[in-house]
């Protein structure tokens, strides 16, 4: 089952859209999920905190984040899933947008294994 946490680039109005038209999906707003303590930590305390709760992240940090996945796989630590969404297809000031391509993935998806799943959010 897909449960998403949004990481600090989404606007927390994303999750509030996703719930209202998805009342079933998980989603968390990192600058509130576990009390906004995990603002500011680098990306692996996220990922690493995310995989112990089976949640997937969506992000657009395509520069810190594949380094650190490609590092995860070798060494055979595994995490929750990422959704990687890229601004010129989805800019992040579009909260419409975003919120409609992941309702639609989240209908997809919903019984995908997400462990270890690595995925583009399309339009």
């Amino acid at each position: 089952m897909l449960r998403l946490l949004l990481d600090e680039h989404l606007s927390p109005d994303v999750a509030d859209g996703l719930r209202r038209r998805e009342r079933n999906l998980i989603v968390h707003a990192l600058n509130a999920w576990e009390n906004g303590n995990f603002l500011g930590l680098d990306d692996a305390a996220i990922l690493r905190e995310a995989a112990a709760q089976a949640l997937t992240l969506v992000t657009y940090d395509r520069r810190t984040i594949p380094p650190l996945l490609k590092e995860w796989a070798e060494s055979g630590q595994s995490h929750g899933g990422v959704i990687f969404v890229d601004e010129k297809t989805i800019p992040p000031s579009d909260v419409g947008g975003l919120v409609k391509a992941l309702a639609v993935l989240a209908k997809d998806g919903s019984e995908w294994d997400w462990t270890d799943r690595i995925c583009f959010l399309q339009r």
